[in-house]
């Protein structure tokens, strides 16, 4: 597979590998419909080698499954990716993962394709999940010209909006945390935290707070996977 995926890395190839075409008509499955409590789920997160799209890249890809709120323990997914850049310090020193723990790494297209196969066509979940998405879509961009069909939802836009709209939410957690990055998350709505800079970590942690939020949800009058779309795409 790997020496499939770098004979075409770098132009996009007119046939898709069946994990990729499966993905096609994912939007067009999809109910709208449907309940929250029926609809799978998948949290994921990535660790990078920095934030800048055009240089940084991925180097490990964490996940897990959830149907409605009820997280999925035995349906996970964990995976650490051979960097397509130079490993900088400052980014070490968040995730902890150096050349040596990634000699034995696989190759990114690789793991993008376990992963795709892994979500299926479940909703994913993320915190800035707009970042991880971008950094997942690159090298399907770049090698077939496609990107994720699967929706996808945030949990900090899901998050300011429950503390917008709904009076009972604000009361219950005591006021809104005033930062908005996951470990501040965490702390603020009783989640424990783990390994910090974890990709399953981080993931297991999304996921949770989805599961600390989603009980508001129908008191807000949102019921189904299209209101809950509409009120937390990135």
């Amino acid at each position: 597979m790997t020496s499939f995926f770098k004979k075409i890395l770098g132009q996009p190839s007119a046939e898709l590998p069946g994990w990729l075409k499966s993905q096609q008509d994912l939007k067009k499955r999809f109910d709208p419909k449907s309940g929250i409590s029926e609809t799978d789920f998948v949290a994921f997160d990535t660790e990078l080698t920095g934030l800048d799209f055009k240089q940084d890249s991925i180097i490990s890809i964490g996940a897990v499954k959830l149907r409605g709120q009820t997280i999925l323990p035995a349906k996970t997914f964990y995976r650490l990716v051979k960097p397509e850049c130079e490993l900088k310090h400052k980014s070490v020193v968040v995730h902890e993962l150096t050349h040596t723990d990634l000699e034995c790494a696989e190759d990114l297209l690789d793991v993008i394709a376990d992963f795709v196969k892994f979500i299926g066509g479940a909703v994913l979940i993320g915190h800035f999940v707009h970042i991880d998405l971008n950094f997942v879509n690159k090298p399907l961009q770049k090698a077939f010209g496609v990107s994720l069909k699967n929706p996808a939802l945030d949990t900090s836009t899901l998050h300011d909006w429950l503390y917008d709209n709904d009076s009972r939410f604000a009361r219950h957690y005591k006021g809104m945390t005033m930062k908005s990055d996951l470990f501040s998350m965490a702390k603020k709505y009783g989640v424990d935290g783990g390994k910090a800079h974890n990709a399953f970590s981080d993931a297991y942690i999304t996921a949770q707070l989805f599961q600390r939020f989603a009980p508001f949800l129908p008191g807000c009058g949102i019921k189904t996977l299209k209101e809950l779309l509409k009120i937390a795409r990135p």
